[in-house]
């Protein structure tokens, strides 16, 4: 099995299935299940499958496995943890950097064949060649619902990272802090019970919360901003029609531009939360044309179309 696989790569034939694993920063079990990252692979492993791909999702303990000698991918998603190629691999090994930049080094972009980054804006240590490559969504999950009753609500959906993240403190401080709805974890450290949605809102639920809050905020963690790396929730929310207001990050003008409201800082947030909808975001049919312009050009499948035939490229030259 291992030499047919080998004989099959030395081809680089662009009609092959090829066999591919997605490593993601996550810890395996039940803990690893609610992190972003795990539904990222997902949706990207079932892109890849539509691109004609096999495609299993690993957690970052997986990375060491015997059984990647035997994948003709391995493709890893850059977050909180690294993860080293062994030196006697033989399929494709890729990296996508979707988070925290600032902990990439120059040694840990050298050790893959190709290197994909979430932003085109970020410049590589050591100045390594970097594709820019940003995040996506699955528009069959997150498209608008116009059968769906809007309410009043403000959705917030992230943990306190540690601290009071300042979306959270501004828009509770304005007048429409009872219309706050928030869910993740730490923050009874914080905010009374009252305040809290819960912990954990399943992912599965999110296109109809996205579809049915009034507002849908997002920030960024501050490292992420300055270089670029547009928060996934960004392409999910707009492909779900909503009404999103967020930080301001670099880049996020040139890929959204009127789709999303951007804040400059805690008393900007609030003025715009004082004032009615209607005065601030777009209309249902430019949301709605937002979502499909989003959902053509950034879909999971479009960028699996691009990692697979930078897989054949690499392959063929072999």
């Amino acid at each position: 099995m291992i030499v047919q696989r080998l004989v099959e790569r030395i081809r680089g034939s662009k009609n092959s299935s090829l066999r591919w694993t997605i490593v993601t920063s996550a810890p395996k079990g039940e803990a690893g299940e609610q992190w972003g990252d795990t539904f990222f692979a997902r949706d990207l492993a079932g892109a890849l499958e539509r691109a004609g791909q096999q495609a299993k999702v690993v957690s970052r303990s997986g990375a060491t496995s015997d059984r990647r000698k035997v994948d003709d991918v391995v493709l890893v998603l850059r977050g909180l943890r690294s993860v080293e190629p062994p030196a006697d691999r033989t399929g494709v090994w890729i990296l996508w950097v979707i988070s925290h930049p600032e902990l990439v080094t120059a040694e840990e972009l050298r050790a893959y064949d190709v290197v994909f980054v979430a932003s085109e804006h970020w410049t590589a240590p050591g100045g390594q060649a970097v594709t820019p490559l940003l995040q996506a969504t699955d528009p069959s999950r997150f498209h608008p619902r116009p059968e769906v009753r809007k309410t009043s609500e403000v959705l917030f959906v992230g943990s306190t990272r540690g601290e009071f993240r300042p979306v959270i403190e501004a828009a509770l401080r304005s007048s429409r802090a009872e219309d706050v709805r928030i869910y993740g974890v730490g923050w009874a450290e914080f905010l009374d019970d009252a305040q809290i949605a819960g912990e954990f809102l399943p992912n599965d639920a999110l296109p109809q919360e996205y579809a049915r809050s009034q507002i849908v905020l997002n920030d960024h963690h501050k490292d992420m901003a300055s270089a670029g790396f547009l928060s996934n929730r960004l392409f999910d929310a707009v492909a779900s029609g909503a009404r999103v207001l967020t930080d301001r990050a670099v880049g996020i003008d040139e890929v959204f531009g009127e789709d999303v409201v951007v804040y400059n800082d805690r008393d900007h947030l609030i003025e715009i939360l004082s004032q009615p909808v209607e005065d601030i975001f777009a209309d249902d049919t430019q949301r709605q044309a937002a979502a499909k312009r989003i959902a053509e050009l950034h879909s999971f499948d479009a960028r699996a179309q691009i990692l697979v035939d930078r897989v054949h490229r690499i392959r063929g030259a072999a």
